[in-house]
């Protein structure tokens, strides 16, 4: 990796909390930008203290930025938040429509002070009837379909990460990538937005391309009718689960192959994926012998050798030990600010000059650079002083 990253001298401002703005600035500082973190005075971003499941959230999503503790409604806070603000090329924000304006911070207000903003609001909707309400990766995970089709018949289930809040925040870190491309040229800023309920609608696109291309309504993923013949999990001989997936025709001859069923191969009404799918009700049982006359371990590694897709079934905490992200250098130890303890999180999934990403900052402590970042504004020691109370 070069030492210069490619965002290397881009500043962000970022006014956020919980998921969906804090995505965008470590997907931003992860490619190099130096991303400051605004937090309110006194006790800083409420995700610090969230628990249950939520008390991952914060150190998660907070690496390589730098923490600055304001009081924004102070007129020394405000102030040196405008600063901050006309010293940036982003500013980003995620709360509540109109709340960045009451302070004095909306994009109008930003654009006076440097015009060459960039600026990312991250909401619950765009622009529409909607537009003004509040919501949650869960509301639109119910109201966008995708509960509908993650749940059985009847059950609608929220899918098992905040996926709506992490691709908010991915698709604005893109919108916001593009816009200073477009700044090269133009020299001006713009006002770009992302939101979670139109992120939720594209991730259901495919169900409703579904629907236009059969004209039948698609039915929940645990009650689908798969475009594959072999697409499920099956149980080992050692009571275990596994996956197994035989997609093609050339997959299903390797299937048949190693596991020593020529009478599957050799039959006439199997030969193809289409025929496969409409024997599914016999075919699927006939598999789960075959796979069920196997250990896990051994099942895994016959499937790893021939080349077939497979999966154990893991747990979130099985990979901190997995041996490819340890090989990979894929989990990069983050220390929660709060209490100290370290743990390996995965960084961003891409290389770049064959390379990951670095982690070039820890999470950092509530307030943790207030001072640093003060002085490079101009600031002097009293004035900091004063300002911190």
């Amino acid at each position: 990796m070069n030492a210069k990253l490619p965002l290397h001298g881009i500043r962000v401002v970022e006014f956020v909390h919980m998921i969906m703005g804090p995505t965008c600035g470590m997907v931003l500082g992860d490619l190099g930008a130096d991303v400051i973190k605004v937090e309110p005075a006194p006790k800083g971003d409420n995700t610090r203290r969230l628990t249950g499941a939520g008390a991952g959230f914060f150190m998660t999503f907070n690496r390589n930025k730098r923490s600055v503790v304001l009081d924004l409604k102070s007129p020394e806070g405000l102030a040196a938040a405008q600063k901050l603000v006309a010293s940036a090329d982003v500013v980003t924000e995620n709360f509540r429509s109109g709340a960045m304006e009451r302070l004095g911070l909306g994009y109008e207000a930003v654009r006076a002070l440097n015009p060459r903003i960039i600026y990312a609001s991250l909401k619950g909707f765009l622009a529409g009837p909607y537009e003004r309400r509040p919501a949650l990766d869960e509301v639109v995970q119910m109201m966008g379909g995708l509960a509908y089709m993650t749940g059985p018949e009847g059950r609608p289930l929220r899918a098992g990460s905040s996926v709506n809040d992490i691709m908010g925040g991915m698709f604005a870190a893109i919108a916001i990538m593009a816009a200073l491309y477009e700044r090269r040229e133009t020299g001006r800023g713009q006002l770009v937005k992302s939101a979670l309920f139109e992120n939720c609608t594209l991730l259901v696109a495919q169900h409703m391309a579904q629907q236009a291309v059969t004209g039948q309504a698609p039915a929940p993923m645990p009650n689908r009718l798969s475009p594959w013949a072999i697409y499920d999990v099956f149980d080992t001989k050692d009571q275990d689960k596994v996956f197994l997936g035989v997609v093609t025709d050339t997959q299903w001859k390797m299937f048949c192959e190693a596991f020593e069923r020529p009478d599957l191969m050799m039959d006439a009404s199997l030969a193809t994926n289409n025929q496969r799918v409409a024997a599914r009700p016999t075919l699927v049982p006939i598999v789960q012998s075959v796979v069920g006359a196997f250990t896990k371990a051994e099942f895994l590694a016959r499937c790893e050798r021939i080349g077939l897709p497979f999966a154990p079934i893991t747990r979130p905490g099985d990979l901190f030990t997995d041996p490819h992200l340890l090989a990979s250098g894929a989990l990069m130890t983050h220390t929660n600010p709060e209490n100290g303890v370290k743990t390996a999180l995965p960084g961003l999934p891409v290389e770049m000059n064959g390379a990951r990403l670095p982690l070039r900052r820890d999470v950092p402590k509530l307030g943790e650079h207030t001072r640093e970042v003060l002085v490079e504004l101009g600031y002097g020691e009293d004035e900091i002083v004063k300002m911190a109370g």
